[in-house]
């Protein structure tokens, strides 16, 4: 990357609230704290069933202060169809940005999102392998993001195109004016955009792109154990 995202921030760093991460939220800001860096967004996995995000905002926000570091909240949710909804309680995603809710909820292509739902990365292998053209694959992905970005209002896009490659792709299949309507939607709705050191995208190109049309790009780790929170080797590369 030309200029790459500020890495004084971990805007995606996940607790034991995950059940596939081992750290819990006071590990994580210590870690935060000997990284040094400016500002740590906690994060956890969410569906439509969760139930735990009054405790796990709780939890954070009685953590101790500490000069220097700002501490901002989230939930990850996977973008479950091609109308953009998203599988995260609607009562979590009503108190976006508000006392009672997270700061952001971050918007994850965990699988394809198609027409009828959520696909996973061998079911979208098998109907391209069928005669669905990528090309209208990598179409209803960016499409159902934007929708998902308008939808929520305050989002972060996590690990952008990581379901890319599960499924045969790469990044170069994602037209410009795919890469530049997501841009605008981000620009719209104030949505940031990761570069994920962990699945090492999005790549130079949209990256680089998006940055010229004026989103706001930051650095994530997708820290699954504090001891990798704010380490950064792709990204400052």
């Amino acid at each position: 990357m030309s200029t790459g995202p500020l890495t004084d921030g971990d805007h995606h760093v996940h607790s034991t609230f995950s059940d596939d991460a081992v750290s819990t939220p006071a590990q994580n800001l210590a870690a935060a704290q000997v990284a040094r860096l400016r500002e740590i967004r906690m994060v956890d996995h969410v569906r439509v069933s969760t139930t735990y995000v009054p405790e796990f905002l709780s939890v954070v926000r009685a953590l101790p202060r500490l000069e220097g570091l700002t501490v901002l909240t989230g939930v990850e949710a996977k973008i479950l169809d091609a109308s953009g909804a998203i599988d995260a309680p609607p009562e979590v995603l009503a108190a976006l940005g508000t006392p009672a809710g997270p700061d952001r909820v971050l918007l994850a292509d965990h699988q394809v999102p198609g027409p009828d739902g959520p696909w996973s990365p061998r079911a979208t292998r098998e109907r391209i392998d069928a005669g669905l053209a990528p090309a209208d694959v990598v179409e209803m992905l960016v499409t159902a993001t934007i929708r998902a970005m308008r939808a929520a209002g305050r989002a972060q896009l996590a690990h952008p195109f990581s379901i890319l490659p599960k499924i045969g792709l790469k990044e170069d299949d994602v037209p410009d004016e795919l890469l530049d309507a997501l841009a605008q939607a981000a620009v719209d709705t104030g949505t940031t955009v990761e570069i994920n050191e962990k699945w090492q995208c999005p790549g130079p190109r949209a990256a680089d792109r998006w940055r010229a049309a004026g989103v706001q790009l930051v650095a994530s780790t997708d820290a699954h154990d504090a001891a990798d929170v704010g380490v950064y080797s792709w990204v400052r590369g």
